[in-house]
């Protein structure tokens, strides 16, 4: 081969590697804020920071996202300026979202959470606890999602009862219950139930009120954790 197209080759390849390096470092150098999306109900990316601005698309509650810069309206309502992929960014309203970053964001997400209710107060007392590991409002959102979960294990008993009533074949019937389809979404969430034969119902495990009782045995909440267990064992019994 030409010896003056392999150097025009080997130019290339290294202009090629050397841009890509400069770009990853740009890339690194304003990877801003990470967030999360916590309130789907206001989790419309715009193209605009207006709230009749242009959809992008609607963002899920969990979504992950980078927060570039934000921007206030006339009328009081701020938007953040986001990356969602290397392809899609837009603006958001400053509420749907929440970032470790920010000073106060775990005080908003608590006050979502006690707003929320069942299975909706789970998923965002499980985004607190992933995203803030830090925060010292953590003991007040394990007891929460304790609570909740056990109050969703009512439900989930009445459920089950109700979708396997007279189920007959040679499998043990408390299998039908542990392999109940309404269980999936707690168990992507790490929250889990036991089954008491005796009575045919769920009950928490108990997972993040003995967490809360290993992390923060001094706090307030660890007392209504204590009672819990204990109200737990005594129904295992």
């Amino acid at each position: 081969m030409n010896p003056h197209k392999l150097t025009l080759r080997a130019f290339l390849l290294f202009i090629l590697v050397f841009v890509s390096a400069e770009i990853s470092v740009s890339i690194g150098a304003t990877s801003g804020r990470r967030g999360i999306v916590v309130d789907e109900r206001l989790a419309a990316l715009r193209r605009t920071p207006q709230l009749n601005g242009p959809l992008v698309r609607r963002l899920s509650r969990g979504r992950k996202l980078t927060i570039r810069s934000s921007k206030t309206t006339p009328d009081g309502i701020t938007f953040l300026r986001v990356s969602v992929t290397t392809r899609t960014h837009g603006w958001i309203q400053r509420e749907a979202i929440a970032s470790h970053a920010n000073a106060g964001d775990d005080r908003r997400l608590l006050d979502l959470i006690k707003a929320s209710h069942g299975f909706d107060q789970i998923v965002r007392a499980r985004i607190f606890l992933d995203h803030f590991p830090r925060s010292p409002l953590r003991p007040k959102v394990l007891l929460l999602l304790g609570n909740a979960a056990q109050a969703e294990a009512t439900k989930l008993s009445r459920e089950a009862a109700k979708r396997l009533n007279n189920t007959t074949t040679n499998a043990p019937d408390f299998t039908y219950f542990l392999n109940y389809s309404g269980l999936d979404r707690y168990n992507r969430q790490r929250v889990t139930f036991v089954f008491h034969r005796s009575t045919r119902s769920f009950h928490y495990d108990g997972a993040s009120w003995r967490e809360l009782i290993r992390r923060h045995p001094k706090s307030p909440e660890s007392v209504a954790a204590r009672k819990h267990l204990a109200e737990l064992a005594a129904v295992s019994q």
